[in-house]
């Protein structure tokens, strides 16, 4: 699954969050010079820089696949980091990637139990990336179709278990927890007031569609109108945010088109500044 975020900074600093794997052709693990930047994308995203920050939201590190953990990604992701003096960098609380060897890419964050094993497996790899990454490094909560038996936390307790042990902030989700809200059949606010939002540097909107039965992240068009009121119920809550993002995939541009997505940031900016003055 694929997602290009456009700029929506709100708050405290206006940036623009963009997936830094569009811009290079990875070649694996091992290969020499593995990291082939594209000289157009990475040209306008330089020409962008130049007059707002950059925060980097990757896709590609897998930090909950079992077997990898690949600290070459984490080196290239740092590389990118120092040269457009990100204020953060995020990534997903899933795996996609497994095998050691032969390697085989999901193409889709794959959610991962909410148990001590997890974050066994986690907490060093999440130190290590704060190390390299030299910056705050965000974790962002999964949408999930399905769930797992015999997890030892709930997410939200999973997530303030997680930011406590290791250090990372938290990208909370919004659409991310109605989709789940909404296939799994409870209460988003509930799952927002067990959270520990000062842990929250980041916020993602979006909107989703139906498909076969289950409500989808696909990121198409607006935000969904829910979020707009988780967004208003959460923001004043999180002492340490810096913004929200709005995600929408490209294939849905024309759903959108310019005069869309700065709709959607416009709307994002009240919803906070009402939040703000209600603080």
């Amino acid at each position: 699954m694929s997602n290009q975020p456009a700029s929506c900074g709100v708050g405290v600093l206006f940036y623009l969050a963009v997936i830094p794997d569009r811009f290079w052709i990875d070649k694996g693990i091992g290969a020499p010079s593995r990291f082939e930047e594209t000289a157009v994308g990475e040209a306008v995203l330089a020409q962008a820089a130049l007059s707002i920050p950059v925060v980097l939201h990757g896709i590609g590190l897998s930090i909950c696949s079992a077997g990898i953990f690949d600290t070459g990604y984490l080196v290239q992701l740092a590389r990118w980091r120092k040269r457009y003096n990100s204020p953060w960098v995020s990534e997903h609380l899933s795996f996609s990637r497994i095998g050691a060897g032969h390697e085989t890419n999901a193409g889709v964050a794959l959610p991962v139990p909410y148990d001590r094993e997890v974050l066994d497996l986690l907490q060093p790899r999440i130190e290590a990336a704060l190390e390299e990454l030299g910056c705050p490094f965000l974790l962002e909560n999964n949408v999930a179709y399905f769930t797992f038996a015999g997890q030892h936390f709930s997410e939200p307790e999973f997530l303030n278990e997680l930011a406590r042990r290791s250090g990372c902030d938290l990208l909370l989700d919004l659409h991310n927890v109605y989709t789940n809200s909404r296939n799994h059949s409870f209460d988003p606010k509930a799952f927002l007031s067990e959270l520990d939002l000062s842990r929250v540097i980041e916020i993602h909107v979006a909107g989703g569609s139906e498909m076969m039965g289950y409500y989808t992240d696909s990121h198409t068009g607006p935000v969904a109108e829910p979020v707009w009121d988780l967004l208003s119920y959460v923001a004043r809550q999180c002492p340490n945010l810096r913004g929200v993002t709005f995600e929408f995939h490209e294939s849905t541009w024309p759903l959108l088109r310019t005069e869309g997505v700065l709709q959607q940031i416009a709307r994002a900016r009240s919803v906070l500044a009402l939040a703000a003055a209600a603080a």
